[in-house]
Protein backbone atom coordinates (compact mmCIF):
# COMPACT_ATOMS: atom_id res chain seq x y z
CA UNK A 1 0.00 0.00 0.00
CA UNK A 2 1.62 3.71 -0.67
CA UNK A 3 2.01 5.51 1.65
CA UNK A 4 0.42 8.40 0.69
CA UNK A 5 -3.25 6.00 0.47
CA UNK A 6 -5.87 7.98 2.61
CA UNK A 7 -7.64 4.86 2.81
CA UNK A 8 -7.65 3.43 6.50
CA UNK A 9 -9.05 0.33 6.49
CA UNK A 10 -9.69 -0.31 10.16
CA UNK A 11 -11.35 2.94 10.87
CA UNK A 12 -14.17 1.85 8.00
CA UNK A 13 -14.34 -0.99 9.08
CA UNK A 14 -15.02 0.10 12.35
CA UNK A 15 -18.09 1.46 11.10
CA UNK A 16 -19.64 -1.63 9.90
CA UNK A 17 -18.57 -3.45 12.84
CA UNK A 18 -20.52 -0.82 15.25
CA UNK A 19 -23.59 -0.90 12.93
CA UNK A 20 -23.56 -4.94 13.24
CA UNK A 21 -23.51 -4.25 17.06
CA UNK A 22 -26.51 -1.71 17.11
CA UNK A 23 -28.32 -4.31 15.06
CA UNK A 24 -27.66 -7.23 17.45
CA UNK A 25 -28.56 -4.39 20.05
CA UNK A 26 -32.04 -3.59 18.42
CA UNK A 27 -32.54 -7.56 17.85
CA UNK A 28 -32.47 -8.31 21.47
CA UNK A 29 -34.31 -5.46 22.52
CA UNK A 30 -36.98 -6.47 20.05
CA UNK A 31 -37.06 -10.28 21.57
CA UNK A 32 -37.43 -9.07 24.98
CA UNK A 33 -39.99 -6.70 24.46
CA UNK A 34 -41.88 -8.80 22.01
CA UNK A 35 -41.24 -12.40 22.96
CA UNK A 36 -39.62 -12.73 19.26
CA UNK A 37 -39.52 -16.45 18.39
CA UNK A 38 -36.78 -18.46 16.50
CA UNK A 39 -37.94 -17.50 12.79
CA UNK A 40 -37.29 -13.79 14.11
CA UNK A 41 -33.92 -14.49 15.34
CA UNK A 42 -32.38 -16.14 12.86
CA UNK A 43 -33.75 -14.09 9.99
CA UNK A 44 -32.74 -10.87 12.09
CA UNK A 45 -29.20 -12.50 12.49
CA UNK A 46 -28.58 -13.44 8.88
CA UNK A 47 -29.60 -10.27 7.70
CA UNK A 48 -26.76 -8.38 9.88
CA UNK A 49 -24.25 -10.92 9.13
CA UNK A 50 -24.89 -10.48 5.37
CA UNK A 51 -24.92 -6.48 5.65
CA UNK A 52 -21.61 -6.41 7.39
CA UNK A 53 -20.09 -8.88 5.09
CA UNK A 54 -21.09 -7.22 2.03
CA UNK A 55 -20.83 -3.79 3.19
CA UNK A 56 -17.08 -4.52 4.58
CA UNK A 57 -16.39 -6.33 0.59
CA UNK A 58 -17.52 -3.56 -0.60
CA UNK A 59 -15.47 -1.37 1.53
CA UNK A 60 -12.35 -2.59 1.01
CA UNK A 61 -12.82 -3.00 -2.85
CA UNK A 62 -13.74 1.10 -2.97
CA UNK A 63 -11.38 2.01 -0.48
CA UNK A 64 -13.21 5.46 0.31
CA UNK A 65 -11.35 7.80 2.60
CA UNK A 66 -13.62 7.91 5.36
CA UNK A 67 -17.33 5.96 5.79
CA UNK A 68 -19.12 9.16 5.10
CA UNK A 69 -22.52 11.18 7.15
CA UNK A 70 -24.71 9.81 4.27
CA UNK A 71 -23.56 6.13 4.69
CA UNK A 72 -23.75 6.60 8.11
CA UNK A 73 -27.32 7.32 7.58
CA UNK A 74 -28.06 4.82 5.11
CA UNK A 75 -26.10 2.16 7.22
CA UNK A 76 -29.22 3.25 10.40
CA UNK A 77 -31.64 2.62 7.86
CA UNK A 78 -30.49 -1.09 7.06
CA UNK A 79 -30.41 -0.95 10.85
CA UNK A 80 -34.50 -0.49 10.41
CA UNK A 81 -34.83 -2.48 7.78
CA UNK A 82 -32.99 -5.36 9.49
CA UNK A 83 -35.34 -4.82 12.37
CA UNK A 84 -38.59 -5.03 10.20
CA UNK A 85 -37.22 -8.00 8.04
CA UNK A 86 -36.83 -9.67 11.54
CA UNK A 87 -40.53 -8.78 12.53
CA UNK A 88 -41.78 -10.12 9.58
CA UNK A 89 -40.15 -13.42 9.44
CA UNK A 90 -41.77 -13.96 13.29
CA UNK A 91 -45.14 -13.20 12.16
CA UNK A 92 -45.24 -15.78 10.44
CA UNK A 93 -45.84 -17.69 14.02
CA UNK A 94 -47.72 -14.71 14.99
CA UNK A 95 -48.53 -11.09 13.89
CA UNK A 96 -46.14 -7.95 15.48
CA UNK A 97 -47.10 -5.27 17.33
CA UNK A 98 -48.92 -3.47 14.34
CA UNK A 99 -47.52 -0.04 16.08
CA UNK A 100 -43.76 -1.08 16.50
CA UNK A 101 -43.78 -2.36 12.70
CA UNK A 102 -45.81 0.79 11.35
CA UNK A 103 -43.22 3.16 13.47
CA UNK A 104 -40.05 0.80 12.30
CA UNK A 105 -40.90 1.48 8.33
CA UNK A 106 -41.79 4.59 8.71
CA UNK A 107 -38.76 5.86 9.96
CA UNK A 108 -36.85 3.85 7.67
CA UNK A 109 -38.66 5.35 5.10
CA UNK A 110 -38.62 9.17 5.90
CA UNK A 111 -34.66 8.41 6.32
CA UNK A 112 -34.64 7.60 3.00
CA UNK A 113 -34.53 11.06 1.63
CA UNK A 114 -32.52 12.06 4.13
CA UNK A 115 -29.13 10.22 2.94
CA UNK A 116 -29.22 11.64 -0.26
CA UNK A 117 -29.41 15.06 1.09
CA UNK A 118 -26.60 14.89 3.40
CA UNK A 119 -24.56 13.17 0.66
CA UNK A 120 -24.84 16.77 -1.66
CA UNK A 121 -24.35 19.03 0.99
CA UNK A 122 -21.39 17.02 2.63
CA UNK A 123 -19.79 16.48 -1.24
CA UNK A 124 -19.27 12.64 -0.29
CA UNK A 125 -21.51 11.43 -3.44
CA UNK A 126 -20.19 8.14 -4.05
CA UNK A 127 -21.24 5.53 -6.48
CA UNK A 128 -20.89 2.60 -3.22
CA UNK A 129 -23.08 5.15 -1.50
CA UNK A 130 -26.03 5.06 -4.20
CA UNK A 131 -25.31 1.54 -4.66
CA UNK A 132 -26.08 0.77 -0.54
CA UNK A 133 -29.15 3.17 -0.72
CA UNK A 134 -30.72 1.65 -3.41
CA UNK A 135 -30.04 -2.10 -2.20
CA UNK A 136 -31.68 -0.63 1.01
CA UNK A 137 -34.62 0.35 -0.50
CA UNK A 138 -35.32 -2.21 -2.83
CA UNK A 139 -35.10 -5.13 0.05
CA UNK A 140 -37.57 -2.96 2.73
CA UNK A 141 -40.08 -3.06 -0.08
CA UNK A 142 -38.98 -6.95 -1.08
CA UNK A 143 -40.13 -7.43 3.07
CA UNK A 144 -42.95 -5.33 2.79
CA UNK A 145 -44.23 -7.51 0.21
CA UNK A 146 -44.00 -10.50 1.67
CA UNK A 147 -45.98 -9.10 4.41
CA UNK A 148 -48.89 -7.98 2.89
CA UNK A 149 -48.84 -10.62 0.78
CA UNK A 150 -49.59 -12.76 3.67
CA UNK A 151 -52.83 -10.74 3.34
CA UNK A 152 -53.47 -10.04 -0.27
CA UNK A 153 -52.05 -13.10 -2.10
CA UNK A 154 -48.89 -13.90 -4.02
CA UNK A 155 -49.42 -11.21 -6.35
CA UNK A 156 -48.50 -8.73 -3.71
CA UNK A 157 -44.96 -10.24 -4.11
CA UNK A 158 -44.50 -8.81 -7.63
CA UNK A 159 -43.87 -5.40 -6.22
CA UNK A 160 -41.08 -6.93 -4.36
CA UNK A 161 -39.40 -9.25 -7.03
CA UNK A 162 -39.30 -6.76 -10.15
CA UNK A 163 -36.05 -4.79 -9.28
CA UNK A 164 -34.31 -8.22 -8.64
CA UNK A 165 -35.70 -9.47 -11.96
CA UNK A 166 -34.85 -7.03 -13.89
CA UNK A 167 -31.10 -7.21 -12.56
CA UNK A 168 -31.06 -11.14 -12.90
CA UNK A 169 -32.56 -10.33 -16.61
CA UNK A 170 -29.98 -7.89 -17.29
CA UNK A 171 -27.14 -10.94 -16.76
CA UNK A 172 -29.18 -12.74 -19.67
CA UNK A 173 -29.56 -8.96 -21.58
CA UNK A 174 -26.41 -7.43 -21.00
CA UNK A 175 -28.10 -4.00 -23.10
CA UNK A 176 -30.30 -3.50 -20.03
CA UNK A 177 -27.20 -2.39 -18.03
CA UNK A 178 -26.60 1.13 -19.88
CA UNK A 179 -27.43 4.00 -17.83
CA UNK A 180 -30.70 5.20 -18.03
CA UNK A 181 -31.47 9.14 -18.17
CA UNK A 182 -32.67 10.45 -14.77
CA UNK A 183 -36.97 10.50 -14.60
CA UNK A 184 -38.38 11.90 -11.99
CA UNK A 185 -41.28 9.96 -12.48
CA UNK A 186 -39.03 6.83 -11.96
CA UNK A 187 -38.12 8.07 -8.91
CA UNK A 188 -41.41 9.08 -7.61
CA UNK A 189 -42.61 5.77 -8.41
CA UNK A 190 -39.84 4.14 -6.32
CA UNK A 191 -40.31 5.74 -3.73
CA UNK A 192 -44.32 5.57 -3.11
CA UNK A 193 -44.00 1.94 -3.43
CA UNK A 194 -43.05 1.37 0.51
CA UNK A 195 -45.40 4.39 1.51
CA UNK A 196 -48.44 2.56 -0.42
CA UNK A 197 -46.98 -1.26 0.84
CA UNK A 198 -47.41 0.27 4.34
CA UNK A 199 -50.44 1.86 4.16
CA UNK A 200 -51.80 -1.43 3.31
CA UNK A 201 -49.49 -2.97 6.00
CA UNK A 202 -51.09 -0.70 8.53
CA UNK A 203 -55.04 -1.90 8.27
CA UNK A 204 -56.10 1.47 8.01
CA UNK A 205 -58.50 1.09 5.10
CA UNK A 206 -60.59 -1.70 4.24
CA UNK A 207 -59.69 -4.70 2.50
CA UNK A 208 -60.82 -3.46 -1.09
CA UNK A 209 -59.36 -0.06 -0.56
CA UNK A 210 -55.86 -2.02 0.52
CA UNK A 211 -56.39 -4.09 -2.71
CA UNK A 212 -57.08 -1.06 -4.67
CA UNK A 213 -53.66 0.83 -3.33
CA UNK A 214 -51.49 -2.35 -3.53
CA UNK A 215 -52.71 -2.33 -7.42
CA UNK A 216 -52.17 1.17 -8.22
CA UNK A 217 -48.45 0.78 -6.79
CA UNK A 218 -48.20 -2.23 -8.66
CA UNK A 219 -49.57 -0.91 -12.04
CA UNK A 220 -47.51 2.70 -11.42
CA UNK A 221 -44.08 0.05 -11.30
CA UNK A 222 -45.01 -1.72 -14.21
CA UNK A 223 -45.61 1.26 -16.02
CA UNK A 224 -41.95 2.65 -14.56
CA UNK A 225 -39.79 -1.04 -15.75
CA UNK A 226 -41.76 -1.25 -18.73
CA UNK A 227 -41.31 2.09 -20.12
CA UNK A 228 -37.23 2.07 -18.92
CA UNK A 229 -36.74 -1.58 -20.37
CA UNK A 230 -38.08 0.22 -23.73
CA UNK A 231 -36.37 2.66 -24.25
CA UNK A 232 -33.35 0.64 -23.29
CA UNK A 233 -33.77 -1.95 -25.99
CA UNK A 234 -34.64 0.83 -28.50
CA UNK A 235 -30.99 2.08 -27.40
CA UNK A 236 -29.45 -1.14 -28.07
CA UNK A 237 -31.01 -1.33 -31.62
CA UNK A 238 -28.18 -0.60 -34.48
CA UNK A 239 -29.42 3.42 -35.77
CA UNK A 240 -29.88 3.29 -39.51
CA UNK A 241 -27.05 3.87 -41.24
CA UNK A 242 -24.68 3.11 -38.78
CA UNK A 243 -21.67 0.64 -39.09
CA UNK A 244 -21.66 -2.84 -37.41
CA UNK A 245 -19.52 -2.84 -34.35
CA UNK A 246 -17.09 -5.29 -36.13
CA UNK A 247 -17.08 -3.23 -39.23
CA UNK A 248 -16.35 0.05 -36.85
CA UNK A 249 -13.10 -1.82 -36.12
CA UNK A 250 -11.84 -2.86 -39.35
CA UNK A 251 -12.33 0.68 -40.90
CA UNK A 252 -10.78 2.65 -37.64
CA UNK A 253 -7.71 0.19 -38.40
CA UNK A 254 -7.19 0.91 -42.04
Amino acid sequence: MALNDPYDARLVQQETAVGAGVQLLLLALLGTAIGMGPAGWLTGLVFAFATWAVLSRALHRTRPRSFGPANRVTLGRAILVGAVTALVADSFQSPPPLTLFVGLTAVALILDGVDGKVARRTGTSTPLGARFDMEVDAFLILVLSVYVSMALGPWVLLIGGMRYAFVAAARRWPWLNAPLPPSTARKTVAAVQGVFLLVAASDLLPPPATAGVVLVALGALVWSFGRDVVWLWRRSRPRAGALPPQQVLQTSAR
